[in-house]
């Protein structure tokens, strides 16, 4: 009714129709498909994860004689030693218990749950208000969206290598260019700005500063951040700051955003870690932008981003307020005390070991350790040495090439200190039957 059709039966559209029970239904012309060709998409051929990727192509074999030590995974609750507070278990029972968190939440969360985590997060330097924060899925879905939001397809981004392996994975299956920058091991994995600056072109859509760093756990001082900044203020790069172990640390680090003039700042954080709390899934964006430079196209397009899922879990941001304001100093302070001391411990044990050159952390919960491998020449990389670590001694740390950064591996201090203890002395056990010492031609042996 009301739809006319020419004299061939053809919609002025060029649309061929036909009448079933008196319907008007469209057909196309073209031929049906023959047989059925059901493929993924250039979304998902195109998304890897690096670490899977390496983990999984190991032959992971342990010794049957000694118990496995997993010093790879970086989920703080796997030993059970490092429970969460009471305060946050009781915030959850509480919100449960109120039923007023069953339903759904706005795609960016609660207004009052976004309120707590900026009165948490505000600072004079960088205040922040609730319509500043985006709550997510955990930090991860915090990135993805940040990702999403500032880069298109053809665009690159500036990732650190070694760096988190999820900037790669979201960014390829994107179609967007990962450009690594490099971070210094030999002072303590601060970014070569050098190298850093000759990678931005017209297409950098973004810069990734993990700070406090996985794997590296190291942490950046205000001087330094300081320089990061300034490379991108010159050449009007926003920066996605990966903020997810801010004050996890064992010395004085600023948020980037608080000591931001003019950079724009998209700030990546979440209750996994600080609360060890990594399953809750409960991540946050804050957005920083004094002087109005994403403006509010950039806030809208997160808003939409987010009502691709409806976002976090309404029970978690139920409790929120209060997981934030009733955790004691205590708990933190215990926390980073632990894993201080658990990697002075790794750091302490591993240092005396031949072949190995351990950079000492301050802050996260990582140790990343060089492998001299011209003196262990029983193995051809970091992976093939750290898959044998488990066949002899049940011991796997994870081989850095799974952060494109061979010759190293990382090892999770978040053990029970007498696992510690018991993984470096097997550690060391195997590499003093490995290395070999280095070769001195004639000329030494003369002298």
């Amino acid at each position: 009714k009301g739809i006319k059709l020419n004299r061939n039966g053809v919609h002025g559209n060029g649309v061929h129709h036909v009448n079933i029970k008196g319907a008007l239904y469209p057909t196309k012309s073209k031929s049906r498909r023959q047989r059925w060709e059901v493929k993924p998409s250039e979304m998902a051929n195109n998304t890897l994860n690096p670490i899977r990727a390496i983990v999984d192509g190991m032959k992971l074999t342990p010794n049957p004689d000694k118990p496995m030590i997993a010093l790879s995974i970086g989920d703080p609750t796997v030993f059970g030693n490092l429970p969460t507070d009471g305060a946050v278990l009781q915030a959850m029972k509480d919100a449960i218990d109120s039923q007023k968190y069953n339903g759904y939440a706005p795609s960016v969360g609660y207004l009052q749950s976004r309120q707590a985590v900026a009165n948490f997060y505000s600072c004079p330097e960088a205040p922040l208000e609730a319509e500043d924060v985006i709550l997510t899925s955990g930090c991860s879905q915090a990135i993805d969206l940040a990702i999403s939001v500032l880069c298109n397809p053809g665009d690159n981004i500036l990732v650190p290598c070694p760096g988190f392996s999820l900037y790669k994975t979201l960014a390829v299956s994107m179609g967007i260019e990962v450009r690594l920058y490099n971070l210094l091991p030999e002072k303590s994995w601060e970014v070569d700005l050098q190298h850093m600056e000759s990678l931005i072109d017209e297409k950098t859509s973004c810069l990734i500063v993990t700070n406090p760093s996985n794997p590296c756990g190291s942490v950046f001082n205000k001087k330094h951040l300081q320089e990061i900044l300034k490379v991108a203020s010159r050449h009007c790069v926003p920066i996605l700051a990966d903020e997810i172990y801010c004050n996890m640390v064992r010395c004085s680090s600023p948020s980037l955003a608080s000591l931001s003039s003019d950079v724009p700042i998209l700030s990546c954080g979440g209750l996994a870690k600080r609360w060890l709390v990594p399953g809750w899934r409960m991540g946050w964006i804050l957005i920083h932008d004094r002087n109005d430079i994403f403006g509010t196209e950039i806030r809208q397009g997160l808003v939409k981003l987010s009502q691709r899922i409806l976002g976090a879990c309404s029970i978690v941001q139920g409790a929120l307020e209060r997981i934030l304001n009733n955790t004691p100093q205590s708990f933190y302070n215990n926390t980073i005390g632990f894993l201080k001391s658990n990697s002075e411990i790794c750091f302490s044990e591993l240092s005396s070991v031949p072949g190995l050159n351990p950079v000492m952390p301050s802050g996260a919960m990582y140790i990343m350790v060089g492998i001299d491998m011209d003196h262990f020449p029983d193995f051809k990389n970091d992976v093939d040495f750290t898959e044998q670590l488990v066949t002899e001694q049940s011991v796997f740390c994870l081989p850095a090439s799974a952060f494109e950064y061979p010759n190293f591996f990382r090892i999770v201090v978040t053990v029970p200190e007498e696992m510690m203890l018991e993984a470096c002395a097997r550690i060391r056990e195997f590499c003093q039957s490995h290395y070999r010492p280095p070769s001195r031609d004639s000329n030494d042996l003369d002298q």
